[in-house]
């Protein structure tokens, strides 16, 4: 027969190993939820660049103030084959500097480069595309339309 000192070892050392499972299974559920926020807000779905007329330009928050701003794409084919697609693009900026240079620009084409998260963070902005850079700023008609132009001119 065993002891009753023997059995509340017995019972110590199973509770033991059920503590290290229940201890190393939290573990890894805590770094796997980490690794899935920092791969949904830090990590960039694509980059791109995007050419239009700027819309607007805003400072908004509560809290933490973001610049957002709109970019009206121009596309050729757009009048003609996708009459109820919208061609807004939405966009967080994230620096100041370059809201301060969009801010001069006006109502004229710029291109701009920026990068599509799968989320938005509020401290980053409302938006999951974040411009990072102006490539160009064209003071004339956007760059397709200047193109369609020449190649009417050269028909006639």
């Amino acid at each position: 027969m065993e002891s009753l000192i023997e059995k509340s070892n017995i019972a110590r050392q199973k509770g033991r190993y059920w503590r290290k499972i229940r201890n190393l299974v939290f573990l890894a559920f805590i770094f796997g939820f980490f690794c899935w926020g920092g791969i949904t807000y830090y990590y960039p779905h694509s980059k791109g660049v995007k050419t239009g007329k700027l819309n607007s330009l805003v400072i908004e928050g509560l809290i933490f103030k973001t610049y957002e701003g709109a970019l009206i794409e121009s596309k050729a084919d757009s009048v003609m084959d996708h009459k109820n697609e919208s061609n807004l693009f939405e966009f967080s900026i994230a620096k100041k500097k370059i809201y301060d240079k969009l801010n001069y620009v006006g109502n004229k084409t710029v291109e701009l480069k920026y990068t599509e998260y799968f989320k938005a963070i509020p401290w980053r902005g409302q938006s999951r595309n974040v411009v990072v850079d102006i490539i160009a700023v064209f003071d004339e008609k956007e760059p397709f339309e200047r193109e369609l132009i020449a190649g009417e001119a050269g028909e006639k």
